[in-house]
């Protein structure tokens, strides 16, 4: 038995960790890699810097909206992206935090002991700014961050990642001597939408969000010079040189060419007038540098089947590697009293870490094993051990439930432990492991959309997209998606259920039931 179940778990291992890693592993040689932050102007620069590479003569693949900073970075130095839009005071005050960075060949020469290089500036800056409603500033006579000293009773709501950067609101509160309490994160794009609602009364900005002028915010005057410049720039690979050196030459002719209003403008057309990203990355193109590229935007339609088959693609490898090993775990659990609790417990606390933080967890663990730490792998582990418990637990209690006297008779009759489990108890247990299999599978489709946050696409992706450009119908097309898919994944478990489970035992669960 014990053999059986070792057996099982190291095919799981390599199901999980070596099949999605090799089926996404996108050759460097190949392919320019090239991510972007989850803000609409590093997408847009993302895209830019896409075509620039595709019209420099190679394939790119654009993994838009990973996340925050640290993702970036990183996903940058384990060589899974090539290149990304970053600015200059993020470098200084988060990635090389307390070096005191000073100046362009500092920033350099920092980046360089990293294998890492850094294009001149773009030619806008984006800095951090605190901004409110424009009538709630000029009601209480506030113009500058100094002025919020007065108003303790005002409710800020940052970005997340401002609330955790090493020169945001900690540094900023303290430099201003700020008595606020009720400070909350949140999404930057949500953020918006809460200080029109009037949910918060303060929030920050990016100097170049299309939201400033749209939603008429006013802009509070940093008097003390405490937030950095923050200047666009393109941080790339040191390889990417040798590697696709056209491509290097085609991303620096953004140097300079890219300015404020423009940049603003841009950011304009794809939140407000709902115009692709890609079409907008086009347009700034033909019309700065004279270059034409071929884009495709797809229709809703090939979206929604794109997103399907990733989707599916994360359930189904996850699920069927959570089968293999949690059913040979619920098996030893039973039939080793000693290990239950361990074993029970063990795939209990994973369920209780939340989504988000195992997710990051996972990245570096992935990438201590060579395996990708972005896209799909981290992905497909976390629903796996998402899957377990109820596979396990259901396994567990299904077997502990068979009958003794019918496992007496089975023994009676001379078969062994290995036929008497396959023919006997396994088959009398089947309809509460598939049970728990069902409820993994349901779960499975809901947290799929997680693995957006880390590129790993799904139903997600139009889901984050929607919420970055306050899109509806784009949350829709992942959200209502993703319902259908858990209903109809319920609807199949019904069925396999009536077609595997002997016919006997589902007349007693529907006359017990």
């Amino acid at each position: 038995m014990r053999k059986l179940v070792r057996e099982r778990v190291a095919a799981l291992g390599f199901a999980v960790l070596l099949a999605p890693s090799m089926s996404v592993t996108v050759a460097a040689e190949e392919t320019v890699r090239v991510g972007s932050k989850a803000f609409t102007e590093s997408v847009i620069l993302g895209e830019i810097a896409a075509q620039l590479a595709t019209h420099a003569g190679r394939d790119a693949h654009h993994r838009r909206q990973l996340g925050g900073t640290r993702i970036l970075w990183n996903a940058l130095l384990n060589d899974e992206i090539d290149l990304y839009p970053e600015y200059t005071g993020t470098i200084t005050e988060e990635i090389f935090k307390g070096r005191g960075l000073e100046g362009d060949e500092a920033i350099r020469t920092a980046l360089s002991e990293h294998g890492v290089l850094m294009t001149r500036r773009l030619g806008f800056y984006n800095n951090y700014a605190l901004g409110m409603r424009k009538k709630l500033a000029a009601r209480l006579n506030i113009e500058t961050i100094s002025d919020l000293r007065h108003h303790a009773e005002l409710r800020f709501g940052f970005s997340n990642e401002y609330m955790d950067r090493g020169d945001g609101w900690r540094s900023l509160r303290d430099r201003y001597r700020l008595p606020q309490k009720n400070v909350q994160g949140l999404d930057h794009a949500i953020s918006y939408q809460a200080i029109i609602n009037e949910g918060i009364d303060v929030t920050v900005l990016y100097t170049t969000d299309a939201e400033i002028l749209y939603h008429d915010l006013a802009v509070l005057e940093d008097d003390l010079a405490h937030i950095p410049k923050y200047d666009a720039v393109i941080v790339y690979r040191a390889d990417l040189e040798e590697r696709a050196p056209r491509v290097v030459q085609a991303v620096r002719q953004l140097e300079g060419r890219v300015s404020g209003d423009p940049m603003v403008a841009m950011n304009l057309r794809a939140v407000f007038e709902k115009v692709p990203e890609t079409l907008v990355a086009a347009d700034f193109l033909r019309e700065t540098l004279k270059i034409d590229t071929e884009v495709e935007v797809l229709s809703v339609a090939d979206r929604i089947l794109t997103r399907t088959r990733e989707h599916l693609y994360l359930v189904v490898v996850s699920l069927v590697a959570a089968i293999l090993a949690g059913i040979p775990l619920g098996v030893w659990a039973a039939k080793a009293p000693r290990l239950s609790h361990a074993i029970l417990g063990t795939v209990g606390v994973i369920q209780t870490i939340p989504a988000l933080a195992l997710l990051v967890l996972l990245m570096p663990a992935l990438k201590s094993l060579n395996i990708q730490s972005i896209g799909e792998p981290p992905a497909m582990l976390a629903l796996f051990l998402y899957s377990l418990l109820p596979i396990v637990r259901n396994t567990f209690t299904g077997i502990r439930g068979v009958s003794p006297s019918l496992v007496e008779s089975a023994s009676a009759l001379g078969l062994r432990p290995g036929p008497r489990l396959r023919l006997v108890e396994l088959p009398m247990a089947s309809p509460m492991i598939l049970a728990g299999v069902k409820t993994a599978a349901v779960i499975n489709v809901g947290f799929a959309t997680l693995g957006a946050l880390i590129g790993a696409g799904g139903y997600g992706q139009p889901i984050l997209t929607g919420i970055r450009l306050d899109d509806a119908s784009l949350i829709l097309q992942g959200a209502v998606p993703a319902a259908l898919m858990a209903l109809a994944v319920q609807g199949l478990f019904e069925i396999a259920e009536r077609v595997l489970v002997p016919r006997g035992l589902l007349l007693k669960a529907e006359t017990t039931g």
